[in-house]
């Protein structure tokens, strides 16, 4: 297999100088974990003390992980990596709401985007977050076999709804939904939901996606219990496969609760569990589909070798590689000058309400070994061939 990975010209043939120069100081900045610290910390109190900032987090973080503020502010973003064969997958990434009417204007949010999926050809995707539709507290309740009060069981019957509302959308307009994984507590009661979509929804071809966070030991056998049921009751499955991330979060609540932490026990026993549940999606892709959501170079090359070994087009529609906007353009781009299908999440939305999810990837890249390294490296590498061109 051709190491393809080192390719920074393709990496970053969008980027201007000016662009990479913006790239490689955030990453410094990000690669400061005292500075993220503070830089997060400052960064909540000017919100919350609504003073003037939304200007300066604009032309800085939010324009390198974000699409833009609204659906529309997206589009030449889209149209953009669209002419180097990178999809898009618009992700309304407003986090930690609610109220009943902030969950309807994210139903109205992804139904818009569902309908721009199938009028583009370059948003092969829709998605959305299960909490974005309800209270998590009200996932956790139900994970757990509590009695609902009759209020509380309304008000998840309004969840049921809108889940079932945008998969029979995209159902009908033939539009692939993925639906994001979240905290391993309130996950059993959004695998069932997914799940009773897929039943309902997949029964020609995969519409309907999972997410499986590959950081937890449980599921690659999730997925097996999963594979076994769609044979007995005939249909198709998706899942978007990632690492995860929820990762300090889930070690503290498993720690204060005194119950075994769900994630793997090293870093090599996730990427292992990643590659398993690839190999094992590729070995039935006659019944499966799968966004395997990585950037990790060597799950990379490894889906590709699966691929290259069963003789599976590059282009095949039941396999997509995926990453998130302004992270790992050398996976993304040069995936994608190579003929694979790849798409990049897209965020977009108020830059107030985008904050948490900003500041996540701030803190996934400070946490994650390696990363943000590689990430500067490439990017002194590209800026020292473009001074000797």
């Amino acid at each position: 297999m051709d190491k393809i990975f080192d390719n920074t010209q393709v990496a970053f043939t969008l980027k201007s100088d000016t662009e990479l120069d913006r790239a490689y100081f955030l990453f410094k900045m990000i690669a400061n974990e005292p500075l993220v610290r503070i830089g997060t910390a400052v960064t909540n109190f000017a919100i919350k003390a609504h003073l003037p900032v939304e200007g300066l987090i604009r032309a800085t973080v939010f324009d390198h992980f974000c699409g833009g503020v609204n659906e529309n502010d997206c589009l030449s973003v889209v149209d953009k990596m669209y002419t180097k064969g990178v999809s898009s997958v618009l992700d309304y990434s407003v986090e930690g709401k609610e109220a009943e009417s902030q969950f309807d204007a994210a139903l109205e949010m992804t139904l818009k985007t569902v309908e721009f999926a199938k009028e583009r050809q370059a948003i092969p995707f829709a998605v959305f977050k299960p909490t974005g539709f309800g209270r998590i507290s009200l996932y956790e309740k139900i994970g757990a076999k509590e009695a609902l009060t009759p209020e509380e069981q309304m008000e998840w019957d309004r969840v049921v709804a809108r889940f079932d509302l945008v998969c029979n959308e995209a159902h009908q307009k033939k539009v692939a939904l993925l639906i994001d994984a979240e905290e391993s507590w309130m996950q059993d009661a959004a695998d069932e939901l997914v799940t009773n979509m897929m039943r309902k929804y997949n029964k020609e071809q995969a519409i309907v996606f999972n997410t499986l966070q590959m950081y937890r030991w449980d599921r690659l056998d999730y997925l097996k219990q999963v594979h076994e049921l769609a044979k007995a009751e005939g249909f198709y499955i998706g899942m978007k496969l990632v690492r995860g991330a929820y990762m300090e979060k889930e070690h503290t609540r498993a720690q204060e609760k005194g119950y075994p932490t769900p994630i793997c026990a090293s870093k090599e026993a996730t990427d292992e569990n990643y590659d398993a549940a690839v190999h094992y999606m590729i070995e039935n892709i006659d019944k499966m589909a799968i966004f395997a959501g990585t950037h990790n170079e060597l799950s990379s090359y490894k889906l590709m070798a699966f691929q290259q070994e069963r003789n599976i087009a590059k282009n095949d529609n039941r396999i997509w590689f995926g990453q998130l906007y302004g992270m790992s353009d050398n996976i993304s781009y040069n995936l994608a000058a190579h003929g694979y299908n790849v798409a990049k999440y897209l965020p977009f939305g108020p830059v107030r309400d985008v904050m948490p999810y900003l500041i996540r990837r701030a803190e996934e890249n400070t946490s994650v070994a390696g990363q943000t390294s590689r990430e500067l490296n490439l990017i002194k590498s590209e800026r020292k061939r473009r001074k000797e061109k």
